[in-house]
């Protein structure tokens, strides 16, 4: 081999490894996110990895019924009002459920998406440190025949993370807008979403007898006011923690005489726990009839 081929032959090797190492780094590198097979779920999440942003498929999203929603009709009757408009390509808004937790906020918006999936509804939940990918997803649904809600669970900020300027330029503040196929439903405990202080109330200025928030509450308003419907939920009372005690054990294969006999038990269960919620109150059932399951065995559930 004269000296050429030697050459020749350590370039073309040396390429290979440079090749390779490319291959590794870019493999490392934050990518465009491509599309998912949109046929294989009616759910997916924004997920991250080596920092590339991919929606992954649920393929066994949580089936409950709107109708297992008990106590809460006001809420079910506008969300899934706003929903069919949306469905229906009419005008419809960006929906925040806000309030005690345990009423029902998550459970409401799964249980649109299991209400509405066959009508082409699709929901992409992102968690809210992802927020700030939320162009790329916007890119992905953009043309697309189904209709799609972004999902936020319990979302509530600093004012310094990235995900809060994010979300209010996707919701009301970018030149670019939402696709019409496009909403973003979200659930909080806090009603705009953000901390509030005491001393924020200093702040505040008198103008011709009118009180004029500060800035920082302006700007902390500014996020929360960018959902068009606004949705309370409450604290339960009594009668309402043990209506949903009722049902879920009856949805659980208990008769309705062996729910009602659970009254008292139902009753230790919340003082114990320290809430009455509809979390608590299937939390009761799922215990109770557990405890009696050699009396009776579970309903099939209806999807």
């Amino acid at each position: 081999m004269n000296e050429l081929e030697r050459f020749l032959s350590r370039a073309e090797a040396l390429l290979a490894r440079v090749e390779a190492l490319l291959a590794r780094v870019e493999a490392l590198l934050p990518g465009t996110a491509g599309a998912p097979d949109w046929d294989a779920a009616v759910a997916f999440r924004w997920l991250k990895r080596n920092g590339r942003g991919y929606l992954h498929a649920v393929l066994k999203p949580h089936r409950i019924r709107l109708a297992d929603l008990c106590g809460i009709d006001e809420q079910k009757q506008r969300i899934a009002q706003n929903t069919r408009q949306f469905l229906a390509g009419k005008s419809a808004n960006n929906v925040l459920l806000t309030g005690a937790r345990g009423t029902g906020k998550s459970s409401l918006v799964k249980g649109i998406l299991n209400q509405y999936a066959a009508k082409g509804l699709r929901l992409i939940e992102v968690d809210k440190h992802d927020l700030i990918d939320l162009p790329e997803i916007v890119d992905l649904v953009t043309g697309r025949p189904e209709r799609f809600i972004i999902f936020c669970d319990d979302l509530s900020f600093e004012a310094s993370e990235a995900g809060y300027k994010a979300l209010k330029s996707v919701l009301d503040g970018s030149i670019a807008g939402m696709p019409e196929n496009l909403l973003l439903y979200a659930t909080s405990n806090r009603r705009h979403l953000m901390p509030e202080y005491m001393d924020e109330n200093l702040e505040a200025k008198h103008v011709a007898g009118e009180i004029h928030p500060g800035e920082t509450v302006e700007e902390k308003i500014s996020l929360s006011e960018r959902f068009g419907l606004w949705l309370s939920f409450y604290p339960f009372d009594q009668d309402h923690y043990l209506a949903i005690c009722r049902h879920w054990l009856q949805e659980f294969g208990l008769t309705a005489a062996q729910a009602e006999a659970a009254r008292g038990e139902a009753l230790q269960w919340t003082i114990l726990r320290g809430s009455r919620s509809g979390r608590v109150a299937w939390q009761f059932a799922r215990d109770f009839a557990g405890r009696h399951a050699g009396k009776t065995g579970p309903k099939k559930r209806r999807n």
